[in-house]
């Protein structure tokens, strides 16, 4: 109770709008806390503000907290999940911040106290700002408009005239909080930026990103780097009187090197914002083939208007299903992936199964009274599959056309260099290869291996004082949908029903106190493979083993030790409905809200799921506190 008590008198609680006017008229500079109320304010900065109040030891230095869902005046922020500090002084608004920067925050409150003292002191004039990262109100309504006609279009469409290329700025110049000048400095020499959103890569997304570069010796240095924390990732379109928009953001970022950028580019980008190799602040495509590969990784809804005839038909960014059948798979699936990558394709899902027999009829309906389907169904059981969701512009006619024709001999005497002549067995009358035939195909045959899913995430009460924000803006930036949410402390009975597995084993006494100890904080998560991607988002439940395999999982990162191990995810798809239903009770699934109609891609890597209803992989892993 002490602690809470402390806490209470550091930062003033701000409720409704009496409240939010007196505050305004507190003497000094009062920094404040803008929060959501289904969120709470932000409690990693907490021992840093008691830091520098005791440091400084300044009467005229305030902090408070303040409810936006409740207050008149911070209307315009409700609905806004990222952190916000207002700097008021004299009842103005003199600085804002966004996000939980640490080191950005101590400096701002030093710097705005020594002003506000002089103000106060010597009768100087305070210069109040606005907040540039809100709009007006009738600017807001123009966007929400603009983003409802985006997702019912569910494209990003550019016209054939306009070049476009991507950009990325890395985790080191977003840490440095540069991210915004960088920005305002892309707009200002003339770029035009078709779309931009923030993102922390996983490791295997920035794997696959830069394949190209694996044979470097730094390969490993860069994965790690760019999955390190959040980049913000742009397309942008050519500059004024620019034919070549990728050739005009090269010469604008500069060099690779930052010490040649120095030397021969002092006013590129990586010059001024780079601080070794790695660490070069931006990222650009290298070539127009480059962009579009990046293109259809990162933005796999971005469409390409291109007029190809008199009837102006467009070209787009696809998605098609490409399946490595068992025997193939076993033998050859590198040489595979390395021709679907040479070929321009991006892979935005991967998973590797084993069909039953049952799944192989289901998704091969139309070929079951065929005189070929048993050694079809035969070649689909006889081991794990490959599928992979592959990405591009024109995905389905150009991978159905490196595949060659689905007779293996036809294939070999008249293709001898498709993938299907080149990669069949003697011994296997199937061809090794499948491809969707149309779009209806490719979005029913992704569906099939890649299921809307469900999972029931927690926050435990060891993260959720310092670190609940950041793992909540990590599960949003890894494409997760939040259906439903609540903080709760849940019952003695609730959390022997939660781990009932673990009823004999000799931790569950412990298990339970723990997880009655404090508030925890309730997720239903969804996307394509929901509960495995939220299992490998975890890692390893012994923080240390997290540490040594996973090293950017949230385990690794925020776990103390395999008790307090700061997050839990469903293990199987039965666990996630079950966990669901004691937590939420019934609600309504996310797959039968959105079944009607396509999904947008989220980009994965590897996963593996236990999906009762759909195809099905090994085992669950089991370990100690498993959960």
């Amino acid at each position: 109770m002490a602690a809470k008590k402390k806490e209470a008198s550091l930062q003033a609680s701000v409720t409704n709008q009496e409240l939010w006017e007196e505050m305004l008229a507190t003497k000094g500079l009062t920094v404040v806390d803008v929060y959501q109320q289904w969120c709470g304010p932000c409690r990693a900065v907490v021992s840093l503000l008691r830091k520098i109040k005791n440091e400084l030891g300044d009467d005229l230095l305030h902090f408070a907290t303040a409810e936006a869902d409740s207050i008149d005046a911070l209307e315009r922020y409700r609905g806004k999940c990222e952190p916000t500090f207002l700097f008021y002084g004299g009842g103005e608004l003199v600085a804002v911040l966004r996000g939980a920067n640490a080191p950005l925050l101590q400096r701002m409150i030093v710097e705005e106290l020594s002003k506000e003292k002089l103000v106060l002191e010597q009768g100087g004039e305070r210069r109040a700002v606005k907040d540039n990262g809100l709009v007006d109100d009738e600017k807001a309504e123009e966007e929400e408009e603009t983003l409802k006609q985006s997702e019912n279009n569910e494209s990003i469409i550019v016209p054939a005239s306009k070049s476009y290329t991507v950009a990325i700025i890395k985790p080191d110049a977003v840490a440095h909080g540069k991210a915004n000048e960088i920005i305002m400095k892309i707009q200002d020499a003339g770029f035009e930026i078709l779309a931009h959103e923030e993102r922390t890569l996983t490791e295997v997304e920035a794997r696959d990103f830069y394949q190209h570069k694996a044979a470097e010796v730094y390969f490993q240095d860069l994965v790690q780097f760019m999955s390190s924390g959040p980049s913000n990732i742009l397309v942008l379109s050519q500059v004024e009187d620019s034919a070549n928009v990728v050739t005009a953001w090269r010469e604008f970022i500069g060099p690779a090197d930052n010490e040649e950028a120095r030397r021969e580019k002092p006013e590129s980008l990586r010059a001024q914002y780079g601080t070794q190799a790695l660490f070069n602040a931006v990222h650009g495509s290298e070539d127009i083939d480059q962009a579009g590969r990046e293109l259809a990784f990162l933005f796999p809804n971005f469409r390409t208007a291109s007029v190809t005839g008199q009837d102006g038909e467009e070209e787009r960014v696809e998605r098609t299903l490409a399946l490595i059948r068992p025997d193939v798979a076993r033998e050859n699936r590198e040489k595979i992936l390395a021709k679907i990558h040479e070929s321009g394709f991006t892979v935005v899902l991967k998973r590797e199964l084993k069909l039953t027999e049952e799944q192989v009829r289901q998704f091969y309906f139309q070929h079951v009274k065929e005189e070929h389907f048993p050694a079809l169904l035969k070649s689909m059981t006889s081991g794990p599959v490959l599928a992979l969701a592959l990405a591009r512009t024109g995905a389905i006619e150009d991978w159905r056309n490196i595949l060659g024709p689905s007779d293996i001999n036809q294939a070999r005497e008249e293709r001898p260099e498709c993938l299907r002549a080149m990669f069949a067995l003697e011994s296997e009358p199937i061809n090794p290869l499948h491809g969707s035939a149309n779009l209806e195909d490719a979005e029913r045959e992704i569906n099939f291996f890649f299921p809307k899913q469900q999972t029931l995430a927690m926050i435990k009460p060891d993260a959720m004082e310092e670190h609940k924000e950041k793992i909540l803006e990590e599960i949003y930036g890894m494409g997760f949908s939040v259906t439903q949410l609540k903080e709760t402390v849940l019952s003695r009975e609730t959390a022997e029903e939660f781990y009932k597995e673990h009823r004999e084993k000799p931790f569950f006494s412990q298990l339970v106190e723990y997880m009655c100890s404090g508030p925890c904080l309730m997720l239903v998560l969804a996307k394509e493979n929901a509960v495995e991607d939220f299992r490998v988002m975890m890692g390893p439940t012994d923080p240390d083993q997290a540490k040594a395999t996973s090293p950017n999982s949230l385990r690794a990162r925020f776990a103390s030790d395999i008790l307090h191990n700061s997050v839990h995810g469903s293990s199987s798809e039965t666990q996630a409905e079950e966990e669901i239903r004691l937590v939420f009770g019934d609600i309504s699934s996310d797959t039968e809200l959105t079944s009607g109609g396509e999904t947008d891609t989220t980009l994965l890597g590897d996963t593996h799921s236990s999906n009762p209803g759909s195809p099905q992989t090994g085992g669950g892993d089991d370990p100690e506190l498993s959960n």
